[in-house]
């Protein structure tokens, strides 16, 4: 060989091993990043989706801090209580207030004012309630009068323990209200007759879903709009038929950045761009894909066909704040309770 290719060897060679130690090096300083969004029970199969679509955009533009995006579900206030328990999630995306406040009202992890730091008091997507009935609605469901008829058997979540069923509880209580005015020893009694039709409350709302579906359980299945909507898809929309009442109210899904937790776990840039993510125009038509109603004019009118007009009432309109439903309501021997035992009498 003379010293011609020799040298060329040679400088390949160097070139190949300078490639190969600034791949290390490069190797070395990336970082993997973990994200932990705590969420509510029936948000599983959006979330799996919205997932890998911000991990691929956050990959692309920080190819140093690869990240991995974990989720935890169950009923939002269970989900909630894990973290006042200890639970070093991130973010939280809940479908009730309340559930977020308390991370500032019992555990100081957020600011007082974490509403106002996203748009739409920091909920990037709404919801309201539906009925579930099986095949040509053989019980004739409309609204929520139907529900407290002796002949309908009801499944909803507890409550107690999740967001899902407060909603159902305060939509029907709302719907009354403004059914018969003046009248609140008809719409407690209204809400008598619709709490003795409940066969089950489960603690959260994939659990409700189980008992309807599953162990065919119960006439009705009370949800969100969404999970109505998702279940009838995965399980025969020709087995099924939504029901959105006339009268409903307006559930905001909260979403917030856990400030403590982020602090901890280094990862306040990656936290804050996932949920600004979701009021993009992209996550909001993959949002209204699965049933969720939006803020994006652009994606709910190319998405009309699949949100029937309803009237939406604010809960704050109705009820006041979060804070007075709570204690009226869900506290121990608030109304809830009450009702319960006079409907045992």
């Amino acid at each position: 060989m003379n010293i011609m290719a020799i040298k060329n060897n040679l400088s390949g060679g160097l070139a190949t091993l300078s490639l190969l130690v600034g791949l290390n090096a490069y190797s070395a300083n990336a970082v993997a990043v973990e994200l932990l969004n705590s969420s509510y029970d029936i948000g599983r199969e959006l979330f799996s989706n919205l997932n890998p679509e911000f991990e691929k955009q956050w990959n692309a533009q920080h190819p140093q801090n690869i990240l991995t995006i974990k989720q935890s579900h169950g009923g939002s206030s269970k989900q909630a209580l894990s973290i006042l328990q200890g639970l070093r999630a991130d973010i939280v995306t809940y479908n009730q207030v309340s559930d977020v406040q308390i991370l500032h009202d019992r555990g100081n992890l957020i600011p007082a004012n974490w509403q106002q730091r996203l748009p739409n008091n920091s909920s990037p997507y709404y919801s309201t309630m539906a009925f579930l009935v099986r095949k040509n609605n053989p019980k004739h469901i409309h609204n929520w009068d139907d529900l407290s008829r002796h002949d309908v058997k009801l499944v909803f979540p507890n409550p107690k323990t999740s967001g899902n069923g407060r909603y159902t509880y305060l939509a029907a209580w709302g719907a009354f209200e403004q059914q018969y005015p003046q009248v609140p020893e008809k719409v407690r009694q209204q809400m008598q007759r619709l709490l003795q039709n409940v066969v089950v409350f489960d603690t959260g709302g994939r659990g409700a879903t189980t008992s309807f579906i599953e162990r065919g359980l119960g006439d009705v299945l009370i949800s969100f709009e969404s999970e109505v909507n998702n279940i009838r898809k995965q399980y025969g929309e020709d087995d099924y038929q939504a029901i959105v009442p006339p009268v409903n109210i307006l559930a905001e899904f909260p979403v917030t950045w856990v400030d403590k937790n982020i602090q901890k776990n280094d990862t306040e840039s990656v936290a804050k761009a996932y949920l600004d993510y979701l009021y993009s125009p992209a996550a909001q038509q993959m949002i209204a894909s699965f049933n969720y109603r939006v803020f994006d004019k652009n994606v709910m009118e190319s998405q009309q066909s699949r949100f029937p007009a309803t009237r939406l009432f604010r809960l704050e309109e109705q009820f006041g704040n979060w804070s007075q439903v709570m204690k009226t309501h869900f506290n121990t021997g608030g109304i809830f309770d009450q009702i319960l035992a006079e409907g045992r009498k």
